[in-house]
């Protein structure tokens, strides 16, 4: 049988999430503007809904920068990491990258996984390439290396979600520290899913979770208590 890394396979029986409604169908439109980011765009939203507003920074974003949000919309352009940002910064071969993570996340949302809602993409010619868009649903609440001291109930909160990723199958190698979002009201949701994809049945994904974040945890100088979390530490 031959494994795609991108078709969302059936939910594992100990998932731990009530799957919620399915979400309408992407529809595009072609040589559109967005706020802030100028014009000729072909943007891909439920139901084609267009994006209209003013754009304003998103305060307090962790990132490489240019995150916009149009009332409770948030827009996050497409920007490279490592040293390949100081070549190439914002443009990719084709859309399909930016594609594949929305229906990632898309099934991730559907099935319950705790993040926030995936509203689309969008992109246009860029050199001889593309540069694209991702838009999700505003959550309010703070990244988890803004607040180290987590009750309890929320560090568990953090391991069920990464339990959860590898029970599924489904490895995200951008997942970091600041890609867990503490809302206000509880509860942690997950962020990020550019790259992610689900792994062939049977691979054991934990130890590469906690190595991953280890690695983000170590470089952001958090306390002992942030890296028992996720096992890397005892409780002090």
């Amino acid at each position: 049988m031959i494994h795609d890394p991108y078709i969302v396979p059936p939910l594992p029986a100990s998932w731990p999430y009530e799957p919620g409604k399915p979400l309408k169908p992407l529809g595009c439109r072609v040589n559109l503007d967005l706020p802030g980011l100028g014009g000729g765009w072909r943007i891909c939203t439920p139901g084609g809904q267009l994006i209209t507003g003013e754009a304003v920074p998103l305060e307090g974003a962790f990132g490489r920068g240019g995150i916009l949000r149009v009332g409770d919309l948030v827009m996050r352009p497409y920007r490279r990491g490592g040293l390949l940002r100081h070549l190439n910064e914002r443009t990719y071969r084709t859309h399909l990258r930016f594609a594949a993570e929305h229906a990632v996340h898309r099934g991730l949302w559907e099935a319950g996984f705790p993040t926030v809602e995936p509203l689309g993409y969008a992109w246009r010619p860029s050199g001889l390439g593309v540069e694209g868009v991702l838009f999700t649903r505003l959550a309010e609440g703070d990244a988890w290396p803004r607040r180290w001291d987590l009750s309890l109930e929320r560090a568990g909160d953090i391991r069920r979600a990464i339990a959860a990723l590898g029970e599924w199958g489904l490895w995200s190698p951008d997942l970091n520290a600041t890609n867990i979002l503490l809302p206000p009201g509880g509860g942690a949701l997950v962020l990020d899913w550019d790259r992610a994809q689900f792994e062939p049945s049977g691979t054991d994904l934990q130890p590469r979770y906690r190595r991953r974040l280890e690695r983000s945890l170590q470089k952001l100088n958090a306390p002992a208590e942030a890296l028992a979390v996720i096992g890397s530490a005892p409780l002090p």
